[in-house]
Formats: C-alpha cells, sequence, structure tokens
C-alpha cells in the first residue's frame, strides 16, 4: 500500500468527510472508489463544466493578448526573482 495526500479546504474536507461518514465510506475509500473507476473507464467520471471560473472569457483572452503582443514584438522583460 501507498499513501496519497490531497490537498483541500477545511470546509470542503468537512463536508467530504460528512457525505462519505453518511454513505458508510471513509475518505479513503471514496478516493479509491474515484480511483478505480478513472482506471476502468479511461476518464474522469464526471461532467467538467466550461462553467469553471478557470475558463471564463476574460481568462481565456489573457493568453491571446499575450500571443497577439509577442507577435507584434510588445514584450515586458521582468528580471527573474530567485528564492
Amino acid at each position: 500500500m501507498m499513501n496519497v495526500s490531497v490537498r483541500m479546504d477545511n470546509t470542503t474536507k468537512k463536508e467530504f468527510e460528512k457525505f462519505c461518514k453518511d454513505v458508510g465510506l471513509s475518505i479513503s475509500g471514496a478516493f479509491n472508489l474515484f480511483a478505480k473507476k478513472v482506471i476502468r473507464e479511461h476518464r474522469i467520471p464526471f461532467e467538467i463544466s466550461s462553467e469553471d471560473p478557470f475558463y471564463s472569457e476574460e481568462n481565456q483572452k489573457r493568453p491571446e493578448l499575450s500571443i497577439q503582443h509577442a507577435k507584434e514584438g510588445k514584450l515586458t522583460e521582468h528580471e527573474l526573482i530567485e528564492e
């Protein structure tokens, strides 16, 4: 067996933990079911919608604008900050 860590905010964890308890699963059991279904079906077993804020019109325009600026030679040089 192997341990896998998942990061999520406290509210999501508490709600997920409650759901799992209500249906008689542990969080580990729920993630194992998810992983096995992904492997069996070779896909994420639920729909991923473009309504996700990541796919908002504003977010999608930003890379297009950057590409346009690069083609026009309007690039900005930034200092590399090493930590």
